[in-house]
């Protein structure tokens, strides 16, 4: 059998606010030493899948720099391995670049990329999902049903199920009904993003949709719906811990899961790795009377202060007499001196100044512009927030902002603090 994976990895993640502020989603770091899209490169190479394109297209660079050319998954290889596929001029425009328009866009401008090996099969996936699966057990499912396309499935909670492809199928698994995003969803089975098609049906699929005025090139809008009555669509059954990330309090929740005592995601499992690209650093330091409980800390952490239930990135400090409670603290960020961070997310670089307190006050008062309503504080990358500055709960503060973006001893719950949108009292 001949495969070949395309992932997805293009999307701004503009849920995901500062966090994407300054890279695509694909490239958010996740679980201290990790970025999302090593889960589906991880999954491909432990699945024995080598060759993979990567549509790349809202700003690539991190996400560029991170997979390289495919080393930490084994895809650096002659024949096949890594592409990484960005968006160029082509035919059908003289003047300008052809941005990807949606999902089944991407692929139908790659697809001579597709063609090159002749496959029999191609792995379609988005790169912004955190799981572990076996592809393999994903095709033998579609060979075994002669499908044409098969749809990765899973149950969600119903409150969720507007977020997602909801998708009915019959006893035998084949797809009868698919709804893109309902607002008034009929069921709680979900499409993954992660689609198997037969090549030569993908490649008469897209060549018709490009033709087709007023389509959005969308698989789950425009390719899916009108297959399901013309062609042998399935659903691939999942069972096992698998979660899009796609907001702030999802991403949040998703890393704070890997916390428990028995963790949904097992990133320990020695038969299926989790591989990417590390930067040499020094081990963990955990000085005299630095205090460390329920945490994943990753190379080069100096620990002071205290740490409980929280994810660190490398290179992270926490100062003598610093807290730092239920949060995910990014690369290289520093936590000074009886500064305290609760329920939060620092992004890489973030300095918060000694005696600071981020994540603090009425939790009930909501971001309505986020729908952030459980207490949770965001800051962007590279911001440095002064001493004994006080941000409160459901706040979001942008990327890049020096000590004197912030005036005042206080930002009030609730509120979006940057790139023009200021709301400091």
């Amino acid at each position: 059998m001949r495969a070949i994976a395309m992932i997805l990895a293009g999307g701004a993640g503009s849920r995901l606010s500062v966090l994407t502020q300054k890279r695509t989603k694909p490239a958010v770091p996740f679980a201290g030493k990790y970025r999302i899209i090593d889960f589906a490169l991880s999954n491909c190479a432990n699945s024995g899948l080598f060759t993979i394109g990567v549509c790349t297209q809202y700003r690539p660079r991190s996400l560029n720099a991170h997979v390289r050319i495919g080393r930490p998954w084994d895809l650096d290889r002659a024949t096949g391995g890594l592409t990484i596929l960005q968006p160029y001029v082509g035919s059908r425009s003289v003047d300008c670049a052809d941005w990807y328009q949606g999902t089944a866009d991407a692929i139908y401008q790659n697809l001579d990329f597709i063609q090159h090996y002749n496959p029999e099969l191609v792995l379609i996936l988005a790169g912004d999902h955190v799981y572990k699966m076996d592809y393999g057990k994903l095709f033998s499912f579609h060979q075994e049903r002669e499908a044409q396309l098969t749809i990765g499935a899973i149950q969600v909670a119903p409150e969720e199920a507007s977020r997602f492809g909801i998708l009915e199928s019959d006893g035998s698994g084949r797809v009868l009904r698919f709804e893109e995003k309902p607002d008034h969803p009929r069921g709680d089975r979900a499409s993954m993003g992660i689609y198997v098609f037969n090549a030569d049906v993908l490649y008469d699929v897209l060549r018709a949709d490009a033709e087709e005025e007023g389509s959005r090139h969308d698989f789950g809008g425009d390719i899916i719906p009108p297959m399901i009555k013309e062609c042998a669509v399935y659903a691939f059954p999942y069972d096992d811990y698998w979660v899009d990330v796609g907001t702030i309090e999802a991403y949040w929740h998703a890393q704070m899961d890997l916390l428990r005592e028995d963790p949904p995601l097992d990133l320990r499992d020695r038969d299926w790795v989790i591989h990417t690209r590390s930067a040499e650093r020094p081990p963990v330091h955990i000085a005299q009377g630095g205090r460390v409980s329920r945490s994943l800390l990753s190379d080069g952490c100096f620990v002071q202060g205290r740490v409980e239930h929280s994810l660190l990135s490398p290179g992270v400090i926490v100062r003598e007499g610093a807290v730092v409670r239920d949060s995910v603290i990014m690369t290289d960020a520093i936590v000074e001196s009886g500064a305290i961070v609760d329920t939060a997310i620092l992004d890489k670089q973030v300095h918060v100044g000694e005696g600071a307190l981020v994540g603090c006050g009425d939790e009930s008062e909501p971001n309505v512009s986020l729908h952030l309503r459980e207490g949770l504080t965001a800051v962007g990358k590279n911001t440095q927030i002064p001493a004994q500055l006080c941000i409160g709960r459901n706040c979001v503060v942008s990327a890049d902002l020096m000590e004197r973006a912030f005036s005042g001893g206080r930002i009030r719950s609730g509120s979006m603090v940057g790139s023009g949108r200021e709301q400091i009292p």
